[in-house]
């Protein structure tokens, strides 16, 4: 294993998983203007990496994964021009990672509340600690959820449900989170972290180049009516019936042998 580190993020290679750690366990890992920085650059890092097949995100401490935007800092702005400059940084790393073309994995070891809960959205499977809890507490500051939670809410559970969470501002616990499927496990505090990184080592075992193809399918049928969407699934199966892994794949299976995809 190999780490580097900066002083609001880290980022630790575990063979082909990266594991992104926000590290501002005294503000319960809130986000602000910096620690977005640094978490755009380790992002990109692993994104970079072509050793790199899944990144696993995460906070420091056992209290948050992060428990939100850093109030302190919002409260520091004043003028429209400062709070859009927050705003652009905020979606362009979310989007960012939304968008990876690597699998992304969430474990949610306490805290995830308005700018958690909002990065949490982003990522394509959550892991969460029994102690973890979730939400989109802004309205309760005169906000509302404006790092994309507003939108990617309401498109991942039910619209009654999503406006209940919002309008009221309540917290939710892992078990609900995991009813409503916002997670898709719930474990024990001290395993999130390692549960995360072997659900990442199983999907790095597979071909990163389908699981590239895979990602943009489900990312972009998602926004397409179904008719567009099954033309585009189709020409995408297209691509990857042509790749070196799908032949090295159906191989193996005949042989009777593990698959060793290269990523062609």
């Amino acid at each position: 294993m190999s780490a580097s580190s900066s002083e609001r993020v880290l980022i630790e290679r575990h063979d082909t998983v990266a594991l992104i750690t926000i590290n501002r366990p005294e503000t319960l890992n809130a986000l602000d203007m910096a620690t977005l920085a640094e978490l755009d650059a380790r992002v990109s890092e692993a994104a970079n990496d072509p050793a790199v097949r899944v990144i696993v995100f995460t906070g420091a401490g056992n209290r948050a994964f992060v428990a939100g935007g850093d109030i302190a800092d919002l409260d520091s702005r004043e003028g429209l021009a400062h709070y859009l400059e927050l705003g652009e940084r905020l979606h362009s790393v979310f989007r960012r990672i939304e968008t990876l073309d690597k699998p992304t994995i969430c474990a949610i070891n306490g805290w995830a509340l308005g700018g958690g809960t909002e990065l949490l959205l982003c990522t394509d499977i959550r892991i969460a600690a029994q102690s973890a809890k979730l939400g989109l507490p802004e309205i309760n500051l005169g906000l509302f959820p404006g790092a994309g939670g507003s939108q990617r809410l309401l498109r991942q559970v039910s619209p009654c449900k999503a406006k209940e969470l919002m309008f009221t501002g309540d917290r939710i616990d892992a078990s609900e989170a995991l009813n409503l499927g916002l997670v898709n496990r719930m474990v024990a505090d001290a395993d999130v972290v390692s549960e995360s990184l072997a659900l990442a080592a199983k999907i790095a075992g597979k071909s990163p180049l389908v699981l590239k193809l895979l990602k943009r399918t489900l990312n972009d049928g998602a926004e397409m009516p179904l008719p567009s969407a099954l033309r585009h699934e189709q020409a995408m199966i297209g691509l990857v019936l042509d790749t070196n892994d799908a032949h090295e794949g159906c191989r193996a299976f005949l042989e009777k042998r593990p698959a060793q995809f290269k990523g062609a």
